[in-house]
């Protein structure tokens, strides 16, 4: 865990419903491969917002993997698929990003620019990767388990808005749908 060195506050939440979470993604054959119809969707989520990173990410309890990506087609030195160690942009650590925060408080989160909040701005990803602006919803199924989020990222500050916090959550909302009928086509 990281811990803000002025306010000795773990940068990242404690997450109790994490074993429960590892469990429900292996029912489901989740968060381990890349997919298909995740990255579609990613790439979707990039058209509708306008960001030029977007994920379908799935949190276990030391690491995130994004099953659905989309980055932008030219990758520069420093940006996610450099820093993100494992397989190339897909795994990323539990203590990066802002993504553990959303699964952990069950609700969106808007960061226009994460540089002003200071809980945020600590982040490692502000320095690593450069992130400055995040929009991101959890994908909760019809247990009430929390298997993870959608995203979008930019490397530049973006008035997300009140427009943003719904597309964000309306798009989760269709993922979760989404996940909730491959679970039927598996029973």
């Amino acid at each position: 865990m990281t811990y803000d060195p002025a306010g000795h506050q773990p940068l990242t939440p404690v997450d109790p419903e994490a074993p429960l979470r590892v469990q429900r993604l292996r029912e489901l054959g989740l968060g381990e491969n890349p997919d298909p119809e995740f990255d579609e969707f990613a790439h979707k989520l990039a058209q509708i917002t306008g960001a030029p990173y977007a994920m379908v990410n799935f949190i276990s309890e030391d690491r995130q993997y994004f099953a659905g990506l989309h980055t932008p087609p030219a990758r520069q030195a420093g940006s996610i698929e450099a820093a993100a160690g494992g397989e190339p942009g897909r795994v990323m650590a539990r203590d990066h990003g802002y993504c553990p925060h959303v699964v952990v408080r069950r609700k969106a989160l808007v960061l226009d620019d994460v540089c002003d909040y200071p809980r945020f701005a600590g982040n490692p990803v502000v320095d690593e990767i450069g992130i400055r602006s995040y929009l991101g919803a959890p994908l909760i199924d019809h247990t009430g388990t929390t298997l993870g989020t959608i995203c979008v990222v930019d490397t530049e500050p973006r008035p997300w808005g009140r427009e943003g916090l719904e597309t964000i959550k309306a798009l989760a909302a269709e993922l979760t749908e989404r996940i909730n009928q491959r679970e039927g086509r598996l029973d």
